[in-house]
């Protein structure tokens, strides 16, 4: 069964990056058991992350934004690691950590329809780096 086995711990390293949605570190293994992989992640100390890229639209950020940190981070590091996995079942890893939160099934639902239609570019320029620097604002 999919699960988080750890807890996550992250520290804000910069509230206005990413587009104003903020970076954190992950400050401890943040592990997850995906059903879907087959195996379990482990996301390391010193990991980047702005949790989910929803944008910062009234009521698109309303309905979806801060809502599924732990899922998002496991998401994030997905689009950083491409050995792991191609971005569909990236995508479909974040929907499934998201109901393992408990994320109400139409609020996850909408958040992976916002990564299956709009997370391209963010796949492809994710996969450049490892997820570790912050250069003018954007995870590298």
């Amino acid at each position: 069964m999919s699960a988080f086995l750890t807890d996550l711990d992250a520290r804000l390293v910069d509230d206005t990056a990413a587009s104003g949605r903020g970076v954190w570190r992950i400050l401890a293994p943040f592990k997850y058991k995906s059903d879907l992989l087959g195996h379990v992640i482990t996301v390391e100390p010193g990991f980047l992350t702005d949790y989910a890229s929803v944008p910062r639209v009234p009521v698109a950020y309303l309905l979806f934004g801060d809502t599924t940190h732990a899922a998002a981070v496991i998401h994030d590091w997905l689009y950083h690691h491409h050995e792991v996995c191609d971005e569909a079942t990236a995508n479909l890893v974040l929907l499934e950590a998201a109901k393992v939160e408990r994320i109400p099934h139409w609020r996850r639902l909408g958040i992976y329809l916002g990564v299956k239609f709009g997370g391209k570019s963010s796949w492809e320029e994710d996969g450049r780096g490892n997820g570790h620097q912050l250069v003018d604002g954007v995870i590298v």
